[in-house]
This record gives C-alpha cells, structure tokens and sequence, in this order.
C-alpha cells in the first residue's frame, strides 16, 4: 500500500511551506495567487483529499486529545477512560470523547467532530476503520492505537497478545477435564474476537479434541448477545460441559441463561470469560476470566501520545492476558 499524501509532500512539491499550503486548504487567510496556483495544482494533480482532521490540526493545538470509543455506555470502556485521564493527569491535555458505535461510518464521523473541536492528538480505541484511514490520519495527526494492530505504525499500537488469552481460557478448562466445551465469540469482524476464537482452536487441536461448529455462537460483546448466544446453544442437540465466553459481559448474560434453565455454575457447567471487568469479581459464582489490563494500557495510551506531541520517542510497556482463576 503506497504512503498516505500529507501537507508537507504538497508543500514540497509546491515550493512552498507546510503552512502556506494549510492557508490554502482553510481558506481564511489571503495567500499570493502564484502560491495558492501552485499548491492547488499539486493537489490536482496527487488527487488529494485533505481529512477534516488535518485540517483541524491546521488551526493550532487547544490542549485537547480527542478519543474515539466505541461504547460510551460499556464499563469495559470506562475503565479505559479512567486510565486515559490518569494519564493527562497534571498535563496541559484534557480528553474529549467521541462514541463511534462499531460503525465505520459513524467512526468518521466522530473523527471528524474531534477534528471540528481542534483536537491536538488522537488515541483510537479499537475500531472498524480500515488500516489506510487510520494511517491517513496518522500522517495528519499524532495517533495511539489501542485494541488492534497497525503494522505500518505498530509502536504506535498497545495490545494485549488475544490468542495466548484465549488458548488459555480453553487450556484451563481442558486441564479441568472438559471435552466438550463451547464458545462464545465477539463480531468475528474484530480482530481480537478472531484472535480469541483461533486460540480457542489451537487449545483444542493441541489437546486432540475436534472443533465442533455446532458449539460455536457469535456474540457482539454485549450481555444480551451472550444471554441469546446461550440459549441457541442450550437448544441444540450438541452437549457440552464448559463455556468460554469472548468477554465477561457475553459471560454474564450467559450465566443469566443458564440460572434461568435450571443449569448451576460450576457444578453443571463451567463457565470462563474475557476481561477481568471489575464485576467479576462480585458475580456468583465469581467469573474466572482472563485479565486485559485496559486501565493501564489506557494510561500508557495516554502517555505514548503525549511523546509523540513532544517529539520523543515512543516507549510502549508490553502488556500480557493473565488467567484468574475464581470459583
């Protein structure tokens, strides 16, 4: 994939400066006519599309680092936003945040509201935009990515490795003595649910047991899906022992639908999510899950953005899924 155009190349190509060509782009401030025909003739010519977040970076830094969530309502996200502050704590920088509701149209549209309120920074929190638009605006805008991979800015991405979560998730129940166990995915169209559901499978083909569809049902990371992924599983002829959910909150409507089938938690059926939300602690019986350390990664996100808008180098922790073993 060929590199994003930014304002600089137009300005090269142009012979002009980065900020001459900003002036043209804005329209709002008179720039010399034998100027602006140059630069618009560049950008003819390179057939590029200024973002609406390049240009609000144009009009100078405001002290905001605009966020683009997915759920504004989900406490998984919530943690993340308690770390992100902690993070912009006693900094110049306060966060704004936009929901963009697993929707890439609804995504571009955020960005394009944090664009408006002359944001300074970005940090991206997983996501359905593809890569090229993200590194569009990556060549615009100082951006983190948290949740998923970018390989052509990969030390601007935080994750935790989602495969070695979910091969232990399913190694545990396996070690228990389960051979029939089910799961429950996130939107296959995420990248960590695909990576949960193939450590999923690789537990099981290490452990000589088949992969069954039928013990397989796609959830969207929200309680009622896991409540409805459960109960289709519940109505199929497929027996099972053990379940491992792609998230605590898939895990807690699960659990819902096995109280109400008359199904108990451990003693009938094992149960297992994704998270470590701070309820798992409380559920009953308490969730054994696999810790994401999204608080921290969320203030490590914080902080990575804040070198990239000093100049430094990015230093990024490595975070790790961690099995916790409850009841």
């Amino acid at each position: 994939m060929s590199k994003p155009i930014t304002i600089h190349d137009i300005a090269r190509e142009a012979g002009v400066s980065p900020s001459t060509v900003s002036r043209v782009l804005n329209g709002n401030v008179p720039v010399a006519e034998n100027k602006r025909a140059a630069v618009l003739a560049v950008i003819s010519k390179r057939n590029y599309q200024p973002s609406a977040v390049a240009q609000g970076l144009a009009r100078g830094r405001a002290g905001v680092i605009g966020v683009l969530t997915q759920s504004m309502s989900s406490p998984f996200y919530g943690e993340i936003f308690h770390g992100i502050e902690q993070g912009l704590c006693e900094t110049p920088y306060h966060p704004m945040f936009a929901n963009g509701g697993w929707r890439a149209d609804e995504e571009l549209a955020a960005l394009s509201l944090l664009a408006q309120r002359r944001v300074d920074g970005l940090i991206v929190l997983w996501g359905t935009l593809p890569d090229e638009h993200l590194l569009r605006i990556a060549a615009e805008l100082p951006m983190v990515v948290m949740g998923r991979s970018v390989p052509e800015i990969g030390q601007q991405c935080l994750r935790i490795n989602d495969v070695q979560g979910g091969y232990d998730a399913t190694r545990y129940l396996i070690d228990l003595g389960h051979r029939r166990i089910a799961h429950i995915t996130g939107l296959l169209a995420q990248q960590d649910a695909r990576d949960r559901y193939k450590g999923y499978l690789q537990a099981l083909a290490e452990a000589g047991l088949p992969a069954d569809p039928q013990l397989t049902v796609e959830g969207d990371f929200n309680e009622q899906s896991g409540l409805l992924a459960m109960q289709a599983l519940l109505n199929r002829s497929s027996r099972f022992t053990a379940v491992f959910a792609g998230n605590d909150q898939m895990a807690y409507g699960a659990r819902l639908a096995l109280f109400r089938n008359g199904i108990r938690v451990p003693e009938d059926i094992s149960l297992v999510g994704f998270d470590d939300q701070l309820g798992s602690a409380y559920t009953t019986p308490p969730l054994t899950t696999v810790r994401q350390p999204v608080a921290d990664m969320g203030r490590a996100a914080a902080q990575a953005l804040l070198q990239l808008l000093d100049g430094q180098p990015i230093a990024v922790p490595a975070f790790e899924a961690k099995l916790v073993i409850r009841e």
